[in-house]
C-alpha cells in the first residue's frame, strides 16, 4: 500500500512537473473575496492562457477587467519556481502595494500545496519569496531600478499600460533577461500611443517576438450582455471601454480623442526635403509668396531629454508646411529660426520666452528680425476684442517683451485652442513625429501633459501656433486696420484718439471740410 502511494505521488509530480494547468486545477488554492478559500478551477480561457505563457518566451496580454489574469500569472511563477532551480521572478506594478499583492498570491498557493509539493522556504516577507532550490519572487514598484537587478528568468509586468516610466524600465531589464529570461506583460488599455499599445502593436505585426494574448469580456462564460451594460453604467464609455472591451482608441485619456488621431495618422505624408546636419527640419511645401506664415517654436537646452522644435504653418489654411525637432544649442537653434522665417515671407516668428527660451529668442533680437512676436508685460493675450479695446494695438514695444509667455493663465488657453482645432479637424497635419506625440499627450492630474518617457515639444509649439492664430494674430491685424483709419482721420477739426474698433458706418475716405463731408476716394482712383 505504502508503494503505491509512493507511486501515486511520483505519478502526479511528474504530471504537475509537465503541465503548469494540471498542477493549478488540481492543487492550487486562491482566496476568493467573498468565498474566502476556494480551489482554482480554471475557465477554458485560463487553460489556453497558461500553456500559451509556458510555450512563449515574451507574452503580452491585453485583457478585461477582473478575468483573474493576475492570479494565473502567480500561479505559473510558482509553478516555475517549484520546478525549476534558480527561477528568479521580479513582479513589476504601478505601486508597490500592487505587486506585493501578486507576490501573496504566490505565498496563498504556496502554503495550501500539499507537503510533497512544496519547496523548502529559506526566506519570506512580504515582498519576496525564497526557496532552498534558489527560485525566488520579488515584488517592486515602477519607481525602483529593480529591473536592473541580477539575472531574470521571468519579469512580470502588472497593468502596464499605467506604468509612467515604464520604457526605461522595460530597457533596463533587457540586460537581465539576456540569458534566456522571458516575460509577462499584463494590463487592460490606456489609450494609444503609450509603450503597452506600442508593443502590443508590434507584436500584432510579428516585429518584437511578443506572444499576443487577447481576452476581450465575452471569453469569461459567466458573462453576458447584460453584465457589460451594466459595466457601461457604473465606470461610464470610456471606463468600460477600457476595462472590459480590449479597446485601445475608446480608453485613455488623450488631450485629443483617439479616432481623430488615427484618421490624422492616415493622413500623414513624408516630407518632400530633410535638411540639417540632423535631417530634423522637415519640409512638406516651399514657400508661397502669395501667404502668410508664422514660425513657433519651443526652445529646449540641446543636451537634454527634451528637444527644441518648431512648425511653420499657413495662417490661412492652418497648415503645418514645414516642422523641425533636434537638439540644436539655444543660440544655434535662435539663428536657425531666423533664417527659416525670413525664408518663409519673413514670417511671424514666436518663440517661447520661458527660462532657456530666451537664449534663442537674443539672435533675433541682434539680428534684427522685424517680425518677431512680442507679448504684453501687462497680461498676455486672453481675448482679442478685450485686448483692443484696452488699446493693445497702440502700444510701443517698450511696453512688451519678446516671446510667448506660457503661464498658467495662457497654458489653458492653448491646450484649448488645440482641442477644439483638432475636435473641427480644421489644422492640415503632415508630420507623423507630431501626431505620435499626441498620441501620448494625456490628461494627468487635470494637467494636460506627456506621458512619462515621452516629450510633448512638438505639441506645445503646435499649440501655441493655433492659439495664437485666434488672439495674437487676429489682434495684430485688427491693430493694423485701426492705424490706417486713425491716420486718415489726422485732419479732422475735432481730435479724438482711437482705442477700439472703427465705427461700421465709416470707411476712412472722407473729410470734413469745414462746410460738409467731403468724398475722398478721388485721390486713389
Amino acid at each position: 500500500m505504502s508503494q503505491n502511494i509512493k507511486q501515486i505521488i511520483q505519478q502526479q509530480y511528474t504530471m504537475c512537473a509537465k503541465d503548469p494547468v494540471f498542477f493549478m486545477k488540481q492543487y492550487c488554492y486562491i482566496q476568493h473575496p467573498k468565498r474566502g478559500k476556494i480551489k482554482f478551477n480554471l475557465y477554458p480561457f485560463q487553460e489556453d492562457s497558461l500553456t500559451e505563457l509556458r510555450d512563449n518566451r515574451y507574452n503580452v496580454i491585453l485583457k478585461s477587467r477582473q478575468l483573474g489574469i493576475s492570479t494565473l500569472s502567480a500561479g505559473f511563477a510558482l509553478w516555475s519556481m517549484l520546478f525549476k532551480d534558480d527561477f528568479n521572478v521580479l513582479v513589476i506594478a504601478t505601486t508597490q502595494e500592487v505587486a506585493k499583492n501578486l507576490v501573496t498570491k504566490v505565498r496563498v498557493m504556496h502554503d495550501n500545496l500539499p507537503s510533497w509539493l512544496k519547496g523548502t522556504i529559506e526566506a519570506d516577507n512580504k515582498l519576496s519569496l525564497k526557496f532552498k532550490n534558489g527560485s525566488q519572487i520579488k515584488a517592486v514598484s515602477s519607481a525602483t531600478t529593480g529591473a536592473r537587478s541580477e539575472a531574470l528568468s521571468l519579469l512580470i509586468i502588472d497593468e502596464a499600460a499605467f506604468i509612467r516610466n515604464i520604457e526605461e524600465i522595460w530597457i533596463a531589464s533587457q540586460a537581465t533577461l539576456s540569458t534566456g529570461g522571458g516575460a509577462i506583460v499584463l494590463s487592460t488599455p490606456n489609450g494609444v500611443g503609450n509603450w503597452f499599445h506600442s508593443v502590443w502593436s508590434e507584436a500584432e505585426s510579428e516585429i518584437n517576438g511578443f506572444h499576443t494574448i487577447k481576452l476581450h469580456w465575452t471569453v469569461h462564460p459567466d458573462r453576458d450582455q447584460d453584465w457589460r451594460d451594466e459595466q457601461t453604467k457604473l465606470l461610464g464609455e470610456r471606463g468600460a471601454a477600457q476595462e472590459c472591451d480590449c479597446d485601445f482608441i475608446s480608453s485613455g485619456h488623450t488631450v485629443v480623442d483617439g479616432a481623430i488621431l488615427m484618421d490624422y495618422e492616415q493622413q500623414c505624408l513624408e516630407p518632400i526635403e530633410k535638411r540639417g546636419f540632423d535631417n530634423g527640419y522637415w519640409v512638406w511645401e516651399y514657400p508661397d509668396y502669395e501667404k502668410d506664415y508664422v514660425v513657433v517654436a519651443d526652445v529646449a537646452r540641446g543636451d537634454g531629454g527634451d528637444w527644441s522644435a518648431f512648425h511653420v504653418i499657413d495662417v490661412q489654411d492652418v497648415k503645418q508646411v514645414a516642422e523641425y525637432k533636434g537638439k540644436l544649442p539655444p543660440k544655434d537653434f535662435g539663428n536657425m529660426l531666423v533664417t527659416v522665417a525670413t525664408e518663409w515671407n519673413n514670417a511671424l516668428l514666436a518663440i517661447e520666452n520661458a527660462n532657456i527660451g530666451w537664449a534663442a529668442i537674443q539672435p533675433a533680437l541682434d539680428r534684427g528680425y522685424q517680425n518677431l512676436f512680442y507679448t504684453y508685460k501687462d497680461d498676455g493675450y486672453v481675448d482679442a476684442d478685450v485686448q483692443l479695446k484696452k488699446g493693445y494695438d497702440m502700444k510701443d514695444k517698450s511696453q512688451m517683451v519678446p516671446g510667448v509667455s506660457t503661464t498658467t493663465r495662457t497654458r489653458p488657453l492653448m491646450i484649448s485652442a488645440l482641442e477644439m482645432y483638432m475636435r473641427e479637424k480644421t489644422p492640415i497635419i503632415r508630420s507623423k513625429r507630431l501626431i505620435q506625440e499626441l498620441f501620448v499627450f494625456v490628461w494627468l492630474n487635470g494637467k494636460a501633459q506627456s506621458q512619462g518617457g515621452y516629450n510633448d515639444d512638438l505639441v506645445m509649439s503646435f499649440c501655441i501656433g493655433l492659439w495664437l492664430r485666434d488672439t495674437a494674430l487676429k489682434l495684430r491685424q485688427q491693430g493694423i486696420e485701426l492705424h490706417k483709419r486713425t491716420l486718415s482721420q489726422f485732419q479732422k477739426s475735432e481730435t479724438k484718439i482711437y482705442t477700439g474698433r472703427p465705427s461700421n458706418n465709416s470707411d476712412g475716405w472722407s473729410w470734413n471740410n469745414g462746410y460738409n463731408d467731403e468724398d475722398l476716394t478721388w485721390l486713389i482712383r
